[in-house]
């Protein structure tokens, strides 16, 4: 067996470092027309998929951002009183639906 060279010293701060754990974040918010639709946008862009609490006409409110993220690739999807919006590569299951 051939000797290999490990430092676990300072191997807990390294794998701290960079802040990405790979996965994407969810993030919780409310759509009611006061959030800049730029703020969605780069929120899906960043990876990140939204939960938002739809306050009012889903069509005029998701108006200003739902094409970019669909042209990019991401999913809108509405459930119950919430919209769901996915990046590029992020499904939505909707098997237990039914």
């Amino acid at each position: 067996m051939s000797e290999f060279d490990l430092d676990l010293r300072n191997a807990e701060e390294q794998l701290g470092e960079g802040g990405d754990d790979g996965g994407s974040e969810v993030v919780l918010g409310v759509l009611d027309g006061s959030t800049d639709p730029e703020e969605w946008i780069a929120a899906v862009e960043a990876g990140e998929i939204l939960v938002l609490n739809v306050e009012g006409d889903l069509n005029r409110l998701a108006a200003g951002f739902a094409r970019e993220v669909r042209d990019a690739g991401g999913t809108l999807m509405r459930f119950r009183g919430f919209l769901v919006v996915t990046p590029p590569g992020v499904g939505i299951d909707t098997d237990r639906l039914s």
